[in-house]
């Protein structure tokens, strides 16, 4: 899965309706730029994708009175809901996501109601044991990595790192079950967006030829 995917649905679904600049802006503003692949031109060029595939309907808006040229707003469909909420279960639960899609899934975690987060937390739980059995069919943790040569520290770290993400996880449901953050349906979520005009203290710096529509 592509974690670019994930944000700018999110992004957009966050806003109702936003222009390039906007998404760009929101993504830097949490950091993706520094931890997913989610630079200028790939965040317009899924932009203008998903607007072709019906995830997104892609709105011109009249031209600013400084005389530029008409920007596309972008607002996400019915479909590009659906597409948003199955790529986040799917990341919430699956073990074996790269870092960015796994950071992504945390960031929109609270559009889901409180229970089915737990439940998607706990599955992922269930497959992180899953995994970790997979590996220890072949490996003793127990032995030490020198059982199987300098190769046994691969098993080592893959063990090791099992072990902290299933703590990490377990972690994340306790506060859950215990109220912590603002879940779907529950009142005002956390703002984590930009306002139009606000400054954004995180930014780049860097234009892209589509920042000005």
């Amino acid at each position: 899965m592509s974690a670019i995917r994930l944000l700018v649905l999110g992004a957009v679904r966050q806003h109702g309706r936003a222009h390039g600049y906007q998404v760009r802006n929101d993504l830097e503003y949490w950091g993706a730029h520094e931890w997913s692949n989610a630079k200028p031109g790939s965040i317009y060029h899924a932009l203008k994708q998903m607007a072709k595939q019906g995830l997104l309907i892609a709105h011109e808006i009249a031209p600013s009175t400084a005389g530029g040229p008409p920007r596309t707003e972008y607002e996400i469909t019915g479909e590009g809901t659906e597409e948003f909420l199955r790529l986040l279960r799917e990341a919430l639960t699956s073990y074996d996501q790269q870092m960015d899609v796994k950071s992504a899934a945390i960031g929109f975690i609270v559009d889901l109601p409180r229970a089915e987060a737990v439940t998607l937390l706990k599955e992922r739980t269930r497959c992180i044991g899953e995994w970790r059995a997979s590996v220890t069919e072949h490996y003793v943790p127990e032995d030490g990595p020198e059982q199987l040569g300098h190769i046994g520290e691969i098993m080592n770290l893959w063990t090791h790192t099992a072990d902290a993400e299933a703590e990490w996880t377990l972690g994340l449901i306790a506060r859950i079950e215990g109220g912590a953050y603002t879940f779907a349906g529950e009142g005002e979520p956390f703002v984590g967006i930009l306002a139009e005009g606000e400054e954004n203290p995180y930014a780049s710096g860097e234009r892209h030829p589509e920042d000005a529509i």
